[in-house]
């Protein structure tokens, strides 16, 4: 069910069972958790049976959406028409759903984090560890990852998990992959082991670093694959938006680290979520929207996303501030093109003009 690369030898776990807490119940945690739920079940030796994932407390038909969950064992805002394990716990306050955790696995929009650590960090058990799902990174002036954020701010040591994942799909068991970024072998070891299923594989490597980034910038790729669709392009223009994309996530990364492999960029992580989410995804379905109906992109947020947050825009601001910071915007075409169709109100054709001019 899951494959090794990076030569990670793993020693065999033994110790107490972990609690496992999943921070976020929208669509994307809502998959999460009903693969997570049943493999704990699997491993009862590895893990406690209940699995509590926090809910942001909204009302759906007049009811708790945590209450329908707990009764019901399905999210039918985010994840409807999928059973949930009946070992998931909704819990609607996020500290009493993390306390006395030792795995918290976070999947919820990145701009929500660190205000989530905030509240959760006086509250979190020695020893703990995390494993972000969240594809996004900070808006500073310098590049910073999530799972950098999770560590400074609660002191868990983070992993990651990124991949070809459309969460739908995934929930339906239709066969994916995923890989996680883990330095540690024998955390990598307890996590293969809570994510991976027959029908989602998962891969170990320890270049982390680069996994989260991928799982971050292929979200600006997939809007000016939307963009290209928006303008009814075909598909050798969006096989040109993925290879420059590839290309300029591949130079960021080097940018972040020397030590990026080029390797982790053919994993599920790297060319496979770049092309699902540039053919699929919100990001790309919101941006061709957003050209053929000339609306703003919160206006289509609102009308198209059920609730879901877009990631690519504030993703691709947040690239382009440091880029802007290292005076190197010119090198990144698309990526430049991205935040100016998106913030500075250049029209989406501009993006093919800056790319004809390489």
């Amino acid at each position: 069910h899951y494959y090794i690369t990076n030569n990670f030898e793993f020693p065999v776990m033994s110790g107490a069972v972990r609690r496992v807490t999943i921070i976020g119940s929208g669509n994307w945690g809502s998959a999460i958790a009903k693969i997570v739920g049943s493999n704990t079940s699997r491993y009862p030796d590895l893990f406690a049976p209940q699995v509590r994932m926090w809910v942001f407390e909204e009302e759906v038909n007049g009811e708790k959406l945590s209450h329908i969950i707990n009764n019901t064992h399905e999210n039918v805002k985010y994840l409807p028409g999928i059973k949930l394990p009946e070992n998931v716990l909704a819990v609607p306050d996020v500290v009493e759903s993390v306390t006395d955790s030792d795995i918290l696995v976070w999947v919820l929009p990145h701009q929500f984090v660190k205000r989530i650590c905030h509240t959760i960090k006086d509250n979190i058990k020695q020893g703990a560890v995390s494993l972000s799902c969240i594809k996004g990174l900070q808006d500073a002036s310098e590049i910073s990852l999530i799972s950098t954020l999770i560590n400074d701010e609660i002191g868990t040591d983070c992993s990651v998990l990124m991949g070809a994942n459309i969460a739908n799909e995934v929930a339906k068991e239709e066969f994916s992959e995923a890989t996680i970024g883990c330095t540690d072998a024998a955390m990598c070891d307890v996590y293969m082991k809570l994510f991976s299923t027959p029908y989602f594989r998962t891969a170990a490597v320890k270049d982390k670093e680069t996994v989260e980034l991928c799982g971050a910038l292929k979200n600006i790729v997939a809007v000016a694959a939307g963009f290209i669709d928006g303008m009814g392009l075909g598909g050798n223009t969006k096989a040109a938006i993925i290879r420059i994309g590839m290309k300029e996530m591949m130079m960021f990364s080097k940018l972040f680290s020397a030590d990026s492999q080029e390797s982790t960029f053919f994993e599920s992580c790297g060319v496979a979520d770049l092309i699902t989410t540039c053919y699929g995804g919100r990001n790309r379905k919101v941006s061709e929207a957003f050209v053929k109906t000339g609306k703003s992109l919160d206006v289509l947020e609102a009308e198209l996303l059920g609730g879901q947050k877009l990631q690519g825009p504030m993703t691709a601001k947040e690239v382009y501030h440091v880029l802007q910071s290292k005076g190197i915007t010119s090198s990144y075409p698309l990526f430049r093109s991205v935040y100016e169709i998106c913030y500075e109100e250049q029209p989406p054709k501009s993006l093919l003009n800056n790319l004809s001019a390489l």
